[in-house]
């Protein structure tokens, strides 16, 4: 029993050799691979060669050639790997490892060992450990020879080529047996540590709002264990499994308000009023929530949900068509009239199923922690587009293996985890990052900036446009609406080019409202982008206020001033330029006040934002520049005389008007002297902008001390109010007693076609194999990892692995 344990272990992988310096090196597909390969090494079953069709293992000291008859590649749906191999002897076995429930359901007779084993399966996934079973079985020469007819025949199909080799590998991997005993050889747990600050990144984004949900394969057992150790659960919590939401489920149907919305949402009538979490598997999710609908596949678009390509993709119609009793009978009770709500998104009423399915994210939503067991590709990817589709959120995915590629791609943002798993999530996603812990810096930190970024540059830009822009609408009204602009071309051209470009880049790029440990000493503050606080239509509609009055006050109070025909405002190029100096100063003054974050840049910006208005107005208001070229610059040059006007024609006098304007200052003007110059050279003209400035910088002064002193302060009852609070359970509330498995085999299939295609190896001499590859995609091989391996057999307990593993580990999924 032994040594098939460690032989199984040498012999059922896609690991690749390599030699250097008389050490073999191991190149695995992935970490759980190589840390098994590397067990059964350390027990003297050493791999040390592979080619096409077969596979050369040293044990205890003693070289012998397998011949690869089959490889029965690894994919989230089976579960499971087997290799067919011929021995020296001329004996064909199949070596197979897997989730222990699959295991259990291909065993040809129940051992007297298995209750032992599942006991220390039970005892690995309390320690979080991930847990794979071994079995083996004889196989005769005539039973091989059929198959593997059946299995060239399935091989060479041009449709539903994939669906036709499951079904061959399923009938090989029946009837599993364990020699003469007929007993389990046994079980692997293999320790994947948690990654540093782990529950740290998990306190803060619970305390910013954000939901975790934990998307894994892992067994039932370990997944809790693993979130208890991160306190994503908690003891104070009620968890909350298959029996219990079913309860919650048909009181919230039977009472005809399964739609989220007042006092019949599960979590005003159903729910207890404690904390609460979310314990569920991949078989309840098949039950509760079928394939995909046209909506929620809309929703998922091009993405792999099957784990595998377009064209091959495996359905399980006996699986498809397994929905529970208590669907079938709520079925019927809400097609009775009456009993149909309509979808408040559309016109036409909800199907039973997308009721189904909101009532099932509605529940989910108000746990404070979800956590979905053993799920395949396909439903990590179903459950994130359900909760985008019923919940108005942005949804962020994060994972570190091919496994994880479907539910990234689903989701608003997707993360990668780089690692030893390989980089086909990394390519997939939105973001990389090295460790989960990260994670806590991107959104506190960096996703805070931006949103504080983005609503400061919107209202700015907004303010700034409005204040500069309508004075052209007011002074529409004092020309007779007669198209000529307050404003010549010059400044329309640079406003948003040089006088206010360099600041608004500014707040867009480095503006902080907070330093970034003060983000993650509070991690409350990014509540404000989820309840859109920084900018909403009241936030739109101050700006626009804000901008209107700004124009207002800039027009108007010049325009009182520039009533005195004998002053500096008398000619209407200073009314223009002391308007745009007013406005221009206004804005400017709003990024001081706005502006938290104060740099060399910020400084620069502003000071040289004045600094271009000032050298192109003196350029554009300089009377000998236009002396020089009258035909680049006739603003000041004199116009030709204008015919008289006709009776009647208020048009025609104010274009001759504005003649007789430009004629006289340009001959005021014959002297030198510069609009801008006779503008700021006038302390009242200096005055009236002062006073503009400071009416309009009065309301972004105001307006927060009028807001603090009219809020209302929260007391501390009313805080704690706010608080769930719940006393601690004696107990966890879980009936289920369905089999579970912590199964999560970090490895994804394509390896074996890579290896018995012989892409990359050599055919061995003499060796001779009759059974063709099974059709899979190959995939790049992932870098080298050490992890710590234990292992069930024999009747007692064994620790492989002697090196201490890498400090790199996966974070929980």
């Amino acid at each position: 029993m032994v040594r098939e344990f460690w032989r199984l272990l040498a012999l059922c992988h896609t690991v690749m050799v390599q030699e250097k310096d008389n050490q073999l090196s191991y190149q695995a597909a992935s970490p759980d691979e190589e840390a098994l390969v590397t067990a059964a090494r350390n027990f003297g079953y050493v791999f040390v060669a592979r080619t096409q069709d077969s596979i050369t293992v040293t044990e205890l000291g003693e070289e012998r050639v397998y011949q690869v008859l089959a490889m029965m590649d690894f994919n989230s749906v089976r579960k499971r790997m087997s290799v067919l191999v011929r021995n020296p002897e001329g004996s064909i076995y199949l070596y197979t490892k897997g989730a222990d429930t699959v295991i259990f359901d291909r065993l040809y007779k129940k051992g007297l060992t298995e209750g032992t084993t599942e006991e220390a399966l039970t005892s690995f996934a309390q320690q979080t450990l991930r847990t794979l079973c071994l079995a083996y079985k004889k196989v005769d020469e005539d039973t091989y020879q059929e198959w593997c007819q059946r299995h060239q025949e399935a091989s060479i199909l041009l449709q539903n080529r994939a669906q036709a080799l499951h079904q061959v590998y399923e009938e090989m991997e029946q009837n599993l047996q364990v020699g003469v005993a007929q007993e389990l050889l046994g079980a692997t747990a293999i320790e994947d540590r948690l990654q540093d600050d782990i529950l740290e990144t998990i306190q803060c984004l619970k305390q910013g709002n954000i939901k975790v949900w934990v998307l894994t394969g892992d067994k039932q057992e370990t997944a809790v264990n693993i979130s208890f150790a991160c306190q994503l659960l908690s003891e104070d919590m009620l968890i909350l499994e298959e029996k219990e939401i079913v309860r919650i489920l048909e009181a919230s149907w039977e009472s005809n308000n399964n739609l989220p919305s007042g006092q019949g949402s599960p979590k005003n009538r159903f729910l207890p009023q404690v904390k609460t979490a979310m314990v569920i598997n991949g078989e309840f999710l098949d039950q509760l929530l079928p394939p995909l609908s046209k909506d929620s596949q809309v929703l998922v678009g091009n993405v792999n949900v099957d784990g595998q390509e377009p064209g091959e993709r495996r359905t399980d119609v006996r699986q498809a068509r397994r929905t529970s009793l208590m669907w079938q009978t709520l079925g019927v009770q809400l097609r009775r009239p009456g009993l149909v709500p309509k979808n408040k998104h559309s016109n036409t009423r909800e199907s039973p199923k997308a009721r189904r399915e909101r009532a099932f994210v509605e529940l989910a939503s108000r746990c404070q922690a979800v956590i979905c067991c053993r799920v395949t590709p396909r439903q990590k990817a179903l459950m994130v587009a359900l909760v985008k589709k019923y919940q108005n959120v942005v949804t962020l995915a994060i994972g570190d293996g091919a496994n994880d590629v479907n539910m990234i791609k689903t989701a608003d943002i997707g993360v990668g985890l780089a690692g030893q798993e390989g980089m086909q999530v990394v390519q997939n996603s939105d973001y990389m990052l090295a460790q989960f812990r990260f994670l806590r810096r991107l959104l506190l930190v960096h996703g805070h900036w931006s949103y504080v970024r983005v609503c400061k540059f919107l209202r700015y830009f907004v303010y700034k446009t409005l204040a500069s822009m309508m004075v052209q609408i007011w002074f529409a009204f004092y020309s007779g609406f007669s198209a000529q602009p307050l404003y010549e071309g010059w400044f329309l051209v640079l406003f948003n080019l040089l006088y206010t470009s360099l600041p608004v880049l500014y707040i867009g790029l480095f503006e902080q409202d907070v330093s970034a440990e003060r983000s993650l000493e509070l991690p409350r503050l990014y509540i404000a982008g989820q309840k859109d606080e920084l900018f909403n239509y009241w936030v739109f509609l101050q700006a626009i206020a804000h901008g209107t009055a700004t124009s207002l006050v800039n027009f108007f109070m010049t325009l009182c001033i520039s009533q005195d025909t004998a002053g500096p405002l008398s000619d209407y190029q200073s009314f223009a330029v002391v308007v745009a100096l007013s406005g221009l100063l206004s804005i400017t003054m709003e990024v001081i006040l706005i502006i938290r974050y104060w740099t060399v840049l910020a400084v620069l910006a502003i000071f040289l934002s004045i600094c271009f208005y000032t050298v192109t107005t003196w350029a554009s208001q300089s009377f000998w520049l236009f002396t020089i070229s009258p035909k680049t610059f006739p603003f000041l040059c004199e116009p030709p005389t204008p015919p008289p006007p006709a009776a009647g024609n208020r048009v025609a006098a104010l274009e001759m008007g504005g003649a007789c304007v430009f004629r006289e200052f340009a001959q005021k003007h014959s002297g030198g002297e510069d609009a801008d110059r006779n503008v700021l050279s006038h302390p009242s003209t200096l005055l009236v902008v002062l006073l503009n400035v400071s009416l309009n910088s009065l309301p972004r002064l105001a307006l927060p001390v009028i807001y603090q002193a009219l809020k209302k302060p929260h007391s501390k009852e009313e805080e704690k109010a706010e608080e769930i609070t719940a006393e601690p359970l004696p107990y966890l509330c879980r009936q289920s007693r369905a089999r579970r498995s912590s199964y999560a085999f970090s490895h994804r299939e394509g390896y074996a076609d890579l290896i018995t295609q012989g892409t990359s190896l050599r055919r061995s001499p003499g060796v001779n194999s009759n059974t063709p590859a099974s059709h899979t995609i190959p995939s790049r091989s992932r870098p080298r990892t050490r992890r710590r391996c234990h292992s069930w057999g024999g009747g007692g307990t064994h620790t492989a692995g002697r090196r201490p593993p890498r400090t790199r580990s996966p974070p929980p999924r």
